[in-house]
Order: structure tokens, then C-alpha cells, then sequence
């Protein structure tokens, strides 16, 4: 049975669940892996920074700048080239602003300590930013989602680069994520 057949079949909540699950399954890899990929469990330390300046800077302003970018794409395309089966649409169009933050925490925290954190810095920036964008396996057929998940991965594994922190590409995503979100929800 294909994906998006199974998908169609959970209930909002039950898809709900699934994403928390995922994404808890997302941060145990990166645990786990991180037990035979680093040299001590501790290296995780070496990866957060709590350096507002570059927080803000790396982080808040070019999520906000992504928005923009994908506002400016969504007005200038047809709405189908951002149709990813309605699964962000089911995840989030119900959902208090409350449960908005924590789910796209939640996923924000979860895939940068995987991709980031434990796949870019033991096997490269390319790798890890190209399997970030196949394993949202949902955007493949969808030429503009694609691209732009690509896009969004290979600049903040960029970032990641730039800065070694994870505060800063958890920022990133977590303001994409939250903010596009909150569109979701509140859209007429």
C-alpha cells in the first residue's frame, strides 16, 4: 500500500501521534548513532552555543527570510505545486498555537540533531542535506516542494558549517517551521 493510501486512512490525531512518534524516533537515532559515529557522548557539547547574536542572526532572520520567499512563491505559483497530499494541512489547520510551537519544536529539535548534529558532522554536508530532503519521501513528486526542502536543507547544513551550532539550525527550522505553520491554521 502506498503512502499516501495509508496516510489517508489515520485519523488527524492519529497522524498527529505519528509525526511525534517519527520525530521521537528521529531523536533516538541521532542518540544512538552518536554512541558509535562520535568519539565521546560528550561531543555533544560541542555543538550547542547559547550566542544570541548568532542566534538571531543565523538563525531567526533567514527563517523569516525563507517565509518571505516561500509567501512570494505561494502567491506566484498555482496552488497545486504546494499540495503535498494535505498531510500539513491535516497536521496543523487544527491545532491551537500552543500545540503548533511544540509539534514544530519537537520536529526542529529532532531532525537537526539527527541530520545536523550526528549525519553532517560524521559524513558531510551534501550527504546529510540530500537525505533530509529524501526522507520527506511526500515532496518527491512535487517538483517546488522538493526544490525547496533541498534548498532549505542544503542552506542550513550551510549555517551549520558556518557556525557548528545547533541552537542556531534548530532556530532555523523551528521559525520556518512554526511560522508556516501558523499559516496553515489561520489561512481563510
Amino acid at each position: 500500500m502506498k503512502q499516501s493510501e495509508i496516510i489517508k486512512q489515520l485519523t488527524d490525531e492519529e497522524l498527529k501521534k505519528n509525526l511525534i512518534f517519527s520525530q521521537l524516533l528521529f531523536a533516538l537515532i541521532a542518540v544512538l548513532l552518536s554512541f558509535f559515529l562520535f568519539d565521546h557522548i560528550l561531543d555533544w557539547q560541542l555543538y550547542f552555543k547559547w550566542n544570541l547574536s548568532d542566534i538571531i542572526y543565523y538563525g531567526t532572520l533567514p527563517g523569516l527570510i525563507i517565509v518571505v520567499i516561500d509567501f512570494i512563491l505561494m502567491r506566484a505559483l498555482p496552488e497545486s505545486a504546494f499540495d503535498d497530499g494535505g498531510i500539513n494541512e491535516r497536521i496543523f489547520r487544527n491545532q491551537s498555537v500552543s500545540t503548533i510551537f511544540l509539534l514544530t519544536l519537537i520536529i526542529a529539535i529532532s531532525e537537526e540533531l539527527l541530520f545536523r548534529g550526528v549525519i553532517q558532522t560524521s559524513f558531510g554536508y551534501l550527504f546529510a542535506s540530500l537525505l533530509f530532503a529524501v526522507v520527506h519521501v511526500r515532496y518527491l513528486r512535487k517538483p517546488v516542494l522538493f526544490l525547496s526542502v533541498v534548498f532549505i536543507s542544503l542552506y542550513i547544513g550551510y549555517i551549520f558549517i558556518i557556525t557548528e551550532n545547533l541552537i542556531v539550525t534548530i532556530t532555523i527550522h523551528f521559525v520556518v517551521d512554526f511560522l508556516l505553520g501558523l499559516y496553515i491554521r489561520f489561512k481563510k
